[in-house]
């Protein structure tokens, strides 16, 4: 029946419903003097037979403008029975008044108001019957998944009812904490205490228990996804209760349990002066406006009502998604930002004459540079270009920032610069420096560092790839037993980092409050337990996920630090403490830029770590070099020296500039010297480079 249903065009289905609602009306009128009169085929029915023909014309063009044909039966909603009885009232009223204004009004009152509650019954009450047919009969060929909702409130009601009207999920209990509300039906879904969970699991074989709590509080919703992960299902939840409010999301939307449910703390309500301080009627630059913290900050930026907001970025795809992502948002809650108030810039940092260009054509006032590579194992494979973005960048930006007169430039680091075993964390720590020594000697920008911990489901983050092995199956892979990090939400990140800007002065450093460090593995366990899996062990062979220890990754640390001192004071905000760490002279500076420019320019990557060691304070590397491309020239050197010699002698006319060039004439002619790629496996340990 259901398939034949659905073969009949939208026209044929119109046409059906609404011959079904004329019977149903004939019926109605029918009852209607049935009952008055007590009889089954009373005459006063048949001396008025020309209100049976009236109360569908009367009807059909209420139904049509009310939309009861446009609803879909398998679909009505509680909103449409509410039209269903508003449309039945109002035809009934007109029926009324159309025969006493006729003079046909010798049929008593009690008759229409027979005829109103038996079409209401009937029109409203064949819908219904029709849904729970058509559900049922999907259902036995698709059967849908049991669910338990956790949460009786408005929210669960909600889902229940939106659930119900679907086919994917068939909610079979409510569990909540109110003890007023056990025993009782909310949508014919009966309401058990937590006490019953462990059986309603059991007994309806459930899968998937959904959460619908979006007003707890974060501790309270910990709470129960700590109590929830020993059960085998799923868990899911509604949105948080802001984005609800917002309209970003409603309560159908369901997702997994995020790691910000985990790890996430109650935030700190936010001092709205130094949100609006250096944002507010200014223009505003951020580069790396594509990333995690760069797009974050764009979000709420464009809530602080700025004068324009310039999005920079080297990759056009995440500038493209964020710009239009700020687009759309601003048509329905900042529409004064829309009249090219957004303007999204493709470039690099590392082009400093762009940046001049931008900061003066736009008369720039605040700077928030998120712009780096941060991928620790690639950076430490490509230590050049880990120099020319992360230092060279951060340099060309501030430079820019002086030479245009910003006001506030606000440098992101990561607490990977606080003494480093990666090039990553180095180059990081070099740009505080530069940072450091620019605010000394400028007079008209002030500059500040703000730095922090890993923040969740970032790009390169461990969260998104644990969740991609437990979508495959697994295993989830550890590079240690014992591996900490910080961890922050995205968010709250980006709105510590707004406001520590506001604070910025002198090379100061401000440290972000990331909470207590958290053990990997542990975080990697509660992931999988809430996926409604168990983790496969010596203890549990049968188990769904194993978690494999491998190895650390080049330059990888076990555990991260926040300070490089003790020397460190609080704020006006209770989450950002400021530093004052070790600085280095400009001249200083200067020298160490001049060595690692030189060394970038000849691709020597030997001198750039030992650069980055002399100037970094605490730097040791874990491992030797890892630039594949600077190992493999090297070896080509050793295997082919005719060659190199008569392709640098083309090259430079002087074969005492042989070994000085050499890497960078290497490079250059690649395509003239590699017949075939070599397949020489290449070791060479940091300390038997020799230059």
């Amino acid at each position: 029946m259901t398939s034949l249903f659905k073969r009949l065009t939208i026209r044929k289905k119109f046409i059906a419903v609404m011959a079904m609602d004329g019977i149903l009306l004939s019926i109605s009128l029918w009852a209607a003097f049935a009952l008055r009169f007590s009889a089954w085929w009373p005459q006063e029915m048949q001396h008025s037979a020309w209100i049976f023909v009236l109360a569908p014309l009367i009807a059909f063009p209420i139904f049509v403008r009310s939309g009861l044909y446009r609803a879909i039966l398998n679909y009505i909603s509680t909103k449409a029975y509410t039209a269903i009885a508003s449309a039945v009232s109002l035809q009934a009223i007109l029926l009324l008044g159309v025969s006493v204004l006729f003079g046909t009004n010798g049929l008593p009152l009690t008759v229409f108001a027979i005829y109103w509650l038996a079409s209401l019954t009937l029109v409203g009450g064949s819908r219904a019957i029709l849904r729970a047919m058509f559900q049922w009969l999907i259902r036995v060929k698709h059967p849908s998944k049991n669910v338990i909702v956790y949460g009786a409130g408005t929210a669960g009601a909600e889902l229940a009812e939106s659930l119900q009207a679907g086919l994917e999920y068939n909610p079979i209990a409510f569990i909540d904490d109110k003890h007023k509300l056990h025993g009782t039906e909310i949508r014919g879904v009966t309401v058990f205490p937590t006490t019953k969970l462990e059986s309603l699991v059991k007994k309806y074989n459930v899968k998937q228990l959904l959460l619908a709590v979006p007003s707890a509080p974060l501790a309270r919703r910990r709470e129960l996804i700590n109590y929830l992960q020993d059960f085998p299902v799923h868990v899911k939840t509604i949105p948080s209760l802001r984005d609800i409010i917002s309209g970003r999301s409603r309560i159908a939307d369901l997702r997994d349990i995020e790691i910000e449910d985990i790890l996430g703390r109650n935030s700190v309500e936010p001092d709205v002066d130094l949100l609006s301080a250096c944002i507010t009627d200014k223009t505003v630059l951020i580069t790396g406006a594509g990333g995690s913290i760069g797009s974050e900050l764009a979000r709420q930026i464009v809530n602080l009502k700025p004068a324009r907001l310039i999005l920079f970025d080297a990759c056009e795809f995440a500038l493209y998604t964020i710009e239009r992502e700020l687009t759309e948002y601003c048509k329905h809650h900042c529409r004064e930002l829309l009249d090219n108030q957004i303007i999204p810039v493709l470039g690099s940092v590392a082009d400093e004459y762009k940046l001049n260009l931008i900061f003066n054509t736009y008369a720039v006032q605040t700077v928030y540079h998120a712009a780096a590579y941060k991928h620790v194992p690639l950076v430490e494979y490509n230590p050049i270009e880990g120099v020319r973005n992360n230092i060279f960048g951060t340099l060309h930006t501030a430079r820019a920032a002086q030479n245009s007169m910003v006001e506030t430039f606000i440098f992101i680091s990561t607490d990977k610069a606080v003494r480093p075993t990666n090039v990553m964390g180095a180059t990081k720590r070099v740009a505080e420096l530069v940072i450091q020594g620019m605010a000394r000697k400028s007079d008209t920008t002030k500059f500040s560092i703000v730095r922090f911990g890993n923040v969740l489901n970032s790009s390169g983050s461990v969260v998104p790839l644990f969740r991609q092995q437990i979508k495959e199956g697994g295993p989830i892979t550890l590079t240690h037993p014992d591996i900490t990090r910080y961890f922050m939400t995205i968010p709250e990140a980006a709105q510590l980092v707004i406001q520590a800007g506001s604070m910025a002065k002198e090379g100061v450093v401000f440290v972000l409050d990331m909470g207590k460090s958290i053990r990997i593995k542990e975080l990697a366990t509660r992931m999988v337990l809430l996926s409604g899996l168990s983790i496969r062990d010596d203890n549990n062979p049968r188990g769904d996920i194993e978690i494999k220890t491998t190895h650390l990754r080049p330059g990888e640390k076990i555990y991260e630090e926040l300070l490089l001192g003790d020397n460190v004071t609080s704020t006006q905000h209770p989450r950002i403490m400021q530093a004052q760490e070790v600085e280095l002279a400009w001249d200083k500076v200067e020298h160490i830029l001049n060595q690692l420019e030189k060394a970038c320019e000849s691709y020597d990557s030997a001198t750039v770590l030992l650069m980055l060691q002399s100037a970094v304070d605490g730097y040791i590397p874990q491992s030797g070099i890892k630039d594949r491309l600077w190992l493999a020239a090297h070896q080509f050197i050793k295997d082919n020296p005719a060659v190199v010699y008569s392709t640098t002698q083309k090259r430079s006319g002087n074969s005492e500039q042989q070994q000085k060039n050499l890497i960078q004439s290497l490079t250059r002619d690649v395509r003239h010297i590699h017949k075939k790629p070599s397949t020489k496996k290449v070791e060479v340990p940091f300390d038997t480079i020799s230059h």
